[in-house]
């Protein structure tokens, strides 16, 4: 993948990075995969806020995108990789031999031509999918299935992927994108590759307009509220606020988030931070 470094012609585009958008083939979608997006602007179905900081940015199409992968032994030709308003990863049109047309979320390295496929006994190759028992111990791999025939859940964003570490009878150890170590029914489906667009955390928008496109409304800190409004308004001069919270007290920073004594406790091995579960 490619960035472009715009030239400071004006103070929006002195600092930005934007993607030069190398691997897209077409900016015209698909129209049957095709549906609308209805925004809200933060209001519920009454139209009162229930978000703040949310509304305006420019309107868009969801693509139908196909996590099942669920068309299975069938070959499918790359028509066009595309890019998705609603995701950072880049999609690809697949045209199978019944003419069939779908959306699956792009790897690196795709190119249009190649042919892909779905199935039990087809070959690990970049853009293939398959249980992940018959795959090689090292593959890397995206859009994994939590239960079978459920569809990919996990490692979907641009540039990440899992590594498959270890089969067990039942399970498959993955080392997920943020080195937590878990198991996964190994009946379960995953597309073998990295995903697409890996440079899209490099990207600087240089502008707050930038986040306005996107429907992202400028956020006002606490700090700069009533204590009547924010736990960390008031005081008198620039006052620090005292330890970062939310507006309804929940601590920001350094508070655990997990639900204690969730079911997929007893699927991980090892957390992200390296500590290991007790059994």
């Amino acid at each position: 993948m490619a960035l472009k470094k715009y030239k400071p012609m004006t103070a929006g585009t002195r600092w930005r990075i934007g993607n030069a958008y190398a691997e897209i083939t077409t900016n015209v979608p698909e129209k049957t995969l095709t549906e609308p997006l209805k925004r809200t602007g933060g209001r519920n179905s009454k139209g009162r806020m229930t978000m703040r900081y949310i509304g305006g940015g420019h309107k868009k199409q969801y693509r139908i995108i196909d996590f099942k992968r669920n068309k299975r032994d069938m070959d499918a030709k790359v028509v066009s990789i595309e890019y998705d308003p609603n995701r950072t990863a880049f999609i690809a049109l697949l045209q199978y031999t019944d003419n069939e047309k779908r959306y699956i979320l792009a790897p690196q390295g795709l190119q249009v031509g190649t042919t892909v496929k779905s199935g039990d006994n087809v070959a690990p190759e970049v853009g293939n999918a398959l249980p992940m028992k018959n795959m090689p111990l090292g593959t890397m791999i995206h859009n994994i299935e939590l239960q079978p025939g459920q569809g990919g859940k996990m490692a979907r964003s641009a540039g990440t992927s899992a590594q498959l570490a270890n089969k067990e009878e039942k399970y498959a150890v993955l080392k997920m994108p943020s080195g937590e170590l878990r198991k996964v029914l190994i009946n379960c489906y995953a597309t073998v590759g990295v995903t697409s667009n890996s440079d899209h955390n490099l990207e600087t928008a240089g502008k707050a307009g930038v986040n306005r496109w996107k429907g992202i409304r400028p956020r006002t800190r606490g700090v700069a509220m009533n204590p009547v409004d924010h736990p960390m308004g008031g005081g008198e001069g620039r006052a620090s606020g005292g330890h970062p919270r939310s507006r309804t007290g929940k601590y920001a920073k350094g508070e655990k988030t997990r639900t204690i004594g969730k079911g997929s406790d007893k699927l991980i091995i090892q957390r992200k931070n390296g500590k290991k579960l007790a059994k």
